[in-house]
């Protein structure tokens, strides 16, 4: 395990402490706190490889149960991997596939060997294990391959919980032997348990015993709410090693992400922004806009009069409107690329807020004031 992590200052806000840091991997270096745009088919929906990077993003996220089954993983590799195959040259994390799995896929049948299931898409019939995951991921040439686990569903009882944290486990040891070493690329163990402290905290022993070169927090966002998220992070987050990344999957809105940086987290990923904006919906300070919405129509003003992204910078809310309310591709394109600006400003702000040790920041932006506010 070779990805190197710099833990380069914490600010502590009552009782929250939030990080700043640097992960290095092969394809380049990337500043925590962090959000990752989620590329769940080789491409983050509605954009180019230039329009994210003018979005500040460092790193994307791959899906590995979509690329094992369209375009196929031999044929990726074939074409020279992930980063060759998509033009995307910086950093990739991708899944390993236990959640969709688990959401997407039919007649599925868990055991201790992996999961059976049908595809979506044709009905076909495949195996996942831990080993396949890892080869896979390997294939794919992604510099943060996850563990394979099984996402417990929500709600659970304890003892059903239970039952999954421990195949997870099991299957994080097993994933562990079957990844790849190699400069610049690593592997992450998810910590799962629902949410009770008890499972969450033997989760996260496990994985501590069999070593990783992060750690996620799996699990949450699927329907449990914000109090019991944050609740499980309080408890969570503290046993994890200081100096290893934390990444918190699949959240969130941007109140989310500015609480759960609050309880010590570096890495992020969500379908948020991106369906969102395909969807028409923008997120601006202090809410969100429903582009669609008629009293747009003659609006002459950016979505964001204190945003620098493409789409504020050239284009009118009367126009988006139409672009929207028309169905045309070009409003899905702009409407995303300024969602996924905006979510790399915030994530920025949070940075430099660390680095300036500006308490206030977070005070005046904290989970309670973020939240989706529907300004339309």
């Amino acid at each position: 395990m070779t990805l190197k992590f710099e833990l380069l200052k914490t600010l502590k806000i009552g009782q929250f402490i939030a990080r700043r840091g640097k992960l290095h991997t092969k394809h380049g270096i990337i500043d925590t706190p962090t959000f990752m745009p989620v590329g769940t088919q080789g491409t983050v929906k509605a954009m180019t490889v230039d329009m994210l990077q003018a979005t500040n993003a460092q790193i994307i996220l791959g899906n590995t149960y979509h690329l094992m089954l369209r375009p196929g993983v031999e044929r990726i590799k074939e074409l020279g991997g992930l980063h060759q195959f998509s033009n995307w040259h910086g950093p990739i994390l991708t899944d390993s596939g236990g959640f969709q799995v688990m959401s997407l896929s039919k007649l599925r049948k868990i055991n201790e060997e992996g999961v059976t299931f049908n595809s979506h898409i044709d009905g076909s019939k495949h195996l996942l294990t831990p080993e396949k995951s890892m080869q896979i991921q390997h294939a794919l040439d992604s510099n943060i391959t996850m563990s394979f686990d099984e996402c417990t569903p929500y709600p659970a009882t304890f003892d059903q919980a239970k039952i999954s944290m421990e195949l997870s486990m099991r299957w994080a040891g097993r994933s562990r032997d079957a990844f790849f070493d190699r400069d610049g690329y690593g592997i992450f163990g998810i910590v799962q348990g629902s949410i009770y402290p008890e499972l969450r905290e033997t989760s996260a022993k496990s994985l501590l015993d069999i070593g990783f070169d992060g750690y996620a927090v799996g699990g949450l966002a699927v329907g449990e709410g914000q109090e019991l998220m944050f609740k499980t992070l309080k408890y969570t987050t503290p046993i994890l090693p200081e100096n290893k990344p934390r990444y918190l999957m699949g959240v969130g809105k941007p109140g989310d992400l500015v609480g759960a940086v609050m309880h010590g987290i570096d890495m992020f990923d969500c379908v948020i922004p991106t369906r969102s904006g395909r969807n028409g919906q923008a997120f601006v300070r202090g809410g969100t806009i429903n582009i669609r919405n008629s009293k747009y129509a003659l609006d002459q003003t950016p979505l964001d009069q204190d945003c620098s992204c493409y789409t504020c910078s050239n284009h009118t809310k009367a126009y988006l409107h139409h672009l929207v309310r028309a169905g045309e591709i070009l409003g899905a394109m702009l409407m995303t690329w300024h969602n996924i600006f905006f979510y790399q400003d915030l994530m920025q702000a949070m940075r430099n807020a660390i680095e300036q040790e500006d308490e206030a920041f977070f005070v005046q932006n904290n989970f309670t004031n973020l939240q989706l506010t529907d300004l339309s």
